[in-house]
């Protein structure tokens, strides 16, 4: 397929716009979200890509985004969740507004880009069917101390993605996840603020190196790549081994 249509939501964190400037450079036409209107209309204006400006947490609005984005390019082939927020605590710790917040910002926006997206899949007719890709967490498979809330928002995440995959495989709409460890990102920022905790992070990855922002966009890449067409219903770890492996280091 030439040009496709990829939409990508939270087009401007670090993970969001490594996929951006790599399915640009493959020569996708692209759709970004973020809520951040500076950063959003820097980033679509250096790529040629098209700008929407919204709250990804709020699944009615991701249903008007895609709506919008589908009249504007006039199809939607594929669509990738880079939204996230990484809070560490224990649950005896986390705040009501907090659980709500994960939930809401990490579970609610792949619930909105699911629903949104494969129906504008649907659309499609006759060409119908894509790709829709979202972002889990190591910590959704694998115990780690203080990540209760994003471990379950993220095996939410994880969850909804196998019922997606099943009820939309006859559509030819194909759902997976990308599960990374932990990426250096302005998100991750606070995590290695000093250099002890950087150490230990580094230690609990068996590759002994943390992600870059462009491991997990390019495993993003290849599941929204039709030539991986077979794929569906996966879980796919970019995590240095963290989930599967213990390390002798």
């Amino acid at each position: 397929m030439s040009n496709p249509v990829h939409l990508i939501l939270g087009a401007t964190g670090g993970i969001g716009s490594a996929l951006a400037r790599r399915l640009a450079a493959s020569g996708a036409t692209l759709a970004l979200a973020a809520r951040g209107a500076e950063r959003l209309e820097a980033l679509a204006s250096e790529l040629g890509a098209s700008a929407h400006v919204v709250d990804a947490s709020d699944p009615s609005a991701v249903t008007a985004l895609l709506d919008e984005a589908r009249a504007e390019h006039g199809r939607i082939d594929g669509a990738a969740n880079c939204v996230g927020s990484i809070l560490l605590k224990p649950a005896h710790r986390t705040t009501d507004e907090e659980w709500r917040q994960t939930m809401a910002t990490n579970l609610d926006s792949s619930f909105g880009l699911v629903r949104a997206a494969s129906k504008a899949m649907f659309a499609k007719g006759d060409s119908g069917g894509g790709a829709i890709v979202l972002l889990s967490t190591a910590a959704a498979s694998v115990g780690l101390p203080n990540h209760e809330a994003i471990a379950a928002a993220k095996a939410g995440v994880e969850g909804l993605m196998r019922s997606a995959a099943a009820s939309y495989a006859p559509r030819g709409v194909r759902v997976n996840v990308v599960a990374p460890g932990l990426v250096r990102t302005d998100l991750s920022a606070p995590v290695l603020a000093n250099a002890a905790s950087e150490e230990a992070s580094v230690a609990m990855h068996p590759l002994g190196r943390l992600g870059e922002p462009k491991d997990v966009a390019a495993a993003i890449a290849f599941l929204l790549d039709p030539a991986n067409s077979w794929i569906t219903g996966q879980v796919l770890g970019v995590d240095g081994g963290l989930a599967a492996l213990r390390s002798r280091r």
